[in-house]
């Protein structure tokens, strides 16, 4: 399985994003056949550079504004942008009436739904008609689409990220001054594992929060897989520590070790069974991993279960509060797990009852272990007016075939 992980030590924009997706070894003759395909090529220049930032070598990205007609302002981390606003609905048009394909375009308006979701939050509008500042300039879109396009050509399985360092410190910008991180760039890491004040100036973009909220899939701080190739993106500003992004392709063995998770463990001998059901369900939805109770004795004797949940560390606090708003729990253990796993893949069968997805498990990059999804079968029986087990041994033989 090939992994893309983020390190985030010194934040994440745009700019060193695609910097360092460039130095991972994604072509530049590439990425600017896919930009064309915007037809905003008129309006910008793409200038990739080989740089060096506190002995580290890298590559820095600028996107140079063919006309410069507007009043020009700096902002940290950021390109020179013009006061050009344009909405979501804008944006969408442009991607949407490219020619590029239809994975770069779902992967690119993905990234601006979370601005727009942000930005429509801070300024009381629908997200569809607030009007963006950063992101509406024509370097910020070529920021956003090229990560798009970078990250369909590395063609990796799974992106994870280290937590994301945000700054700190004031920003002069078109609404006053304003604090640091920015309050988009916090709308959008919203359940995001973040750290503050490392440096005092702005790390992370509402650009770069953006490609890390809409692509990355989990946040761990001790990664474990084989590293293949590194890339660093190259920042604007000279802080204390190196202003660049690292980017570590490699990947998992067949047998991975998991990053560390939590389990939380409560005793409960005063609740309907019903409501436990209930708040079984309401775990799941909240991210945990898996919730299962075990049948005790408890004090003087009474019957009752223990309930423990497998929880990731940014759910962890959603998960608690559901624990003890739904449960008659008031107090809770914690510990720490270490979790090895298969790798695991959906895969989609046809059946004469339909298309059935299973969950396959794979070791030396064989398939070992099969289960076809339960919900989906149980769909097809219901249908078809036949044995949920026909529909579970035609799944097997589509399988074996």
């Amino acid at each position: 399985m090939r992994v893309l992980y983020y390190d985030c030590f010194s934040g994440i924009s745009g700019d060193m994003h695609l910097g360092a997706l460039l130095d991972l070894g994604v072509e530049e003759d590439y990425l600017k056949r896919e930009l064309s395909k915007l037809s905003l090529d008129a309006s910008f220049e793409l200038v990739i550079q080989k740089r060096c930032k506190m002995g580290i070598s890298g590559t820095k990205v600028d996107v140079t504004l063919r006309h410069q007609h507007s009043t020009w302002h700096t902002h940290p981390h950021m390109h020179h942008h013009s006061h050009e606003h344009r909405t979501f609905r804008d944006i969408e048009a442009i991607i949407t009436h490219s020619t590029l394909s239809n994975a770069i375009k779902e992967r690119s308006l993905k990234m601006f739904w979370e601005v727009a979701l942000a930005e429509g939050k801070i300024h009381g509008k629908e997200p569809l008609d607030v009007g963006f500042h950063e992101v509406g300039a024509v370097d910020s879109i070529v920021d956003i689409v090229s990560a798009a396009i970078c990250l369909e050509a590395l063609k990796v399985d799974k992106i994870i990220a280290s937590k994301i360092e945000l700054g700190g410190g004031f920003v002069q910008c078109e609404h006053g001054t304003l604090p640091i991180p920015a309050p988009a760039t916090v709308e959008i890491l919203k359940n995001v594992p973040v750290s503050l004040g490392r440096v005092p100036f702005e790390t992370t973009t509402p650009t770069g929060a953006a490609i890390i909220k809409a692509n990355v899939e989990a946040y761990e701080e001790k990664p474990s897989f084989v590293i293949e190739k590194i890339g660093y993106g190259i920042g604007h500003k000279d802080f204390a520590i190196p202003n660049v992004l690292r980017v570590i392709l490699g990947h998992k063995d067949a047998i991975s070790l998991m990053p560390e998770e939590i389990v939380l463990e409560t005793n409960i001998d005063d609740m309907s069974p019903e409501i436990l059901s209930y708040v079984e369900e309401r775990l799941f939805e909240a991210g945990a991993k898996d919730v299962y109770t075990t049948a005790i004795t408890t004090k003087k004797n009474r019957l009752g279960v223990k309930l423990s949940v497998l929880v990731s560390a940014e759910n962890e606090a959603n998960v608690m509060d559901i624990i003890f708003l739904e449960s008659s729990s008031i107090g809770l253990r914690r510990s720490t797990v270490e979790k090895i796993a298969l790798n695991r893949e959906i895969k989609t069968v046809t059946t004469p009852y339909g298309m059935i997805s299973v969950k396959c498990a794979f070791l030396n990059g064989k398939i070992v272990k099969y289960k076809a999804e339960y919900e989906e079968c149980k769909k097809a029986a219901l249908t078809h007016h036949v044995p949920i087990a026909q529909v579970y041994e035609c799944v097997a033989m589509a399988m074996r075939t």
